[in-house]
């Protein structure tokens, strides 16, 4: 099964690099007139057992600091192309590139923040006991809309009742979540805010 899970992975992103490739190309563009280089945001994620790995994305967000040197929030970060990008999830079209790299899955818990792996607990660590994934059981049930602890819940049931079954009907939701654009932010945040530990809401 793990084999099958793996050829599926190989033929879905090889299809959808080539199928995507002009709009890859047009959204590159986009991205560079808008927001300059690099046209991909590459960022160190953990992987299967917590191993680092570079994660592509498209860049949605302006390098913008206070007066101070700080980085700004990511809403006063995001620009309007940036926006729909995530709006409509293709600024994750890359990360089929990590796919075919075996350094993620098509299905599986989502890539998180290197600084997060000391701050899980026992069980919540175990979400890295298979590849990330573009998409997961998480993301269908929520995604950013949920708790931290919602999505931790839902990261390990997946990791414990995977069957190739399963990531077929989550890449089919998936699909209908993308169409409906639901979940894509927390409430008063642009995406998610950080996880800092067990309570964290």
């Amino acid at each position: 099964m793990r084999l099958a899970k793996r050829l599926l992975d190989i033929t879905i992103s090889l299809i959808a690099l080539l199928v995507f490739a002009p709009l890859l190309l047009l959204i590159a563009l986009l991205v560079r007139l808008q927001m300059g280089a690099p046209v991909l945001f590459r960022q160190t994620r953990p992987g299967l057992g917590g191993k680092p790995f570079k994660m592509f994305k498209f860049r949605t967000m302006r390098d913008a600091y206070d007066a101070q040197g700080n980085l700004l929030p990511d809403a006063e970060r995001i620009t309007s192309l940036g926006q729909f990008l995530r709006r409509t999830s293709l600024d994750e079209l890359p990360e089929f590139i990590n796919v075919l790299k075996g350094e993620m899955s098509l299905v599986g818990p989502r890539p998180l923040l290197m600084q997060y792996l000391e701050r899980y607990t026992p069980e919540q660590a175990r979400r890295h006991e298979v590849e990330p994934g573009i998409t997961g059981w998480a993301q269908i049930n929520g995604r950013n809309a949920i708790s931290w602890e919602q999505r931790f819940t839902l990261d390990v049931w997946y990791v414990d009742h995977w069957s190739f079954w399963l990531d077929i009907k989550i890449l089919a939701l998936s699909l209908l979540k993308v169409l409906k654009r639901e979940g894509i932010s927390a409430d008063g945040h642009a995406t998610m805010p950080e996880f800092t530990g067990r309570n964290s809401s």
